[in-house]
């Protein structure tokens, strides 16, 4: 985690970064498989490189205004004024009550979801700074909002094999975003799973069957 003094936390630069590492790699094909964060990031590579993309996986990876629910009120508000207040007011979504809320929120079973990734989330939360650049992401989150026409745009020229499998009880990312996606791509298949925003979760491997008869 890099000094906020030496590197600005915009999902422009997350983009930079996976970019390079499939430079590195020497990706010049590729499924990708796009989840909350991932999801702006990966539509970048999209627009960026569409002639790598082979496919997406979208799990609660949205690109549609309709998909975004209210409780990314408060951090609206942040964009509009972005206050000290404002920003000290998000604070609440960084704690560790609230980490393991978003984990089990909208799932049927809560034994199902294993402890381990809720206490590694809380253990890189707490360290010193992370909170800030939490904080930077939040408020650079508009900038993915405004790239949501330029994503749409790509979907409808490029018509990528799409599967949109998305916990349906997502307390941030609404089904209508996920049914969105057939706007654009007629061929997209959408899938909803009876639990929340870590579908992975609960879900694995069904999400993975679904990649495979999907993909094959």
């Amino acid at each position: 985690m890099p000094s906020r003094d030496t590197f600005k936390y915009t999902f422009d630069h997350l983009a930079d970064i996976i970019d390079g590492l499939t430079e590195v790699i020497g990706f010049d094909r590729y499924i990708v498989y796009v989840f909350d964060y991932g999801a702006p990031t990966g539509f970048r590579l999209a627009i960026r490189h569409p002639e790598r993309i082979q496919g997406i996986v979208t799990q609660n990876g949205n690109a549609y205004v309709e998909g975004l629910s209210d409780g990314w009120n408060p951090i609206r508000t942040y964009w509009e004024n972005a206050t000290v207040a404002n920003r000290n007011a998000l604070r609440a979504l960084l704690t560790p009550e609230t980490t393991r809320w978003q984990y089990v929120h909208g799932t049927t079973d809560e034994s199902l979801v294993s402890p381990d990734g809720i206490a590694l989330d809380n253990y890189y939360l707490a360290r010193k700074g992370a909170d800030e650049v939490q904080l930077d992401l939040f408020l650079d989150y508009q900038s993915n909002v405004a790239l949501y026409p330029a994503f749409q745009a790509y979907f409808r020229e490029h018509k990528p094999r799409l599967l949109a499998i998305w916990g349906k009880n997502d307390p941030f990312f609404l089904p209508p975003g996920a049914e969105a996606f057939k706007r654009d791509i007629p061929n997209a298949q959408v899938t909803f799973l009876d639990t929340g925003h870590f579908a992975l979760e609960t879900h694995a491997s069904e999400i993975a069957d679904a990649m495979r008869s999907f993909f094959k």
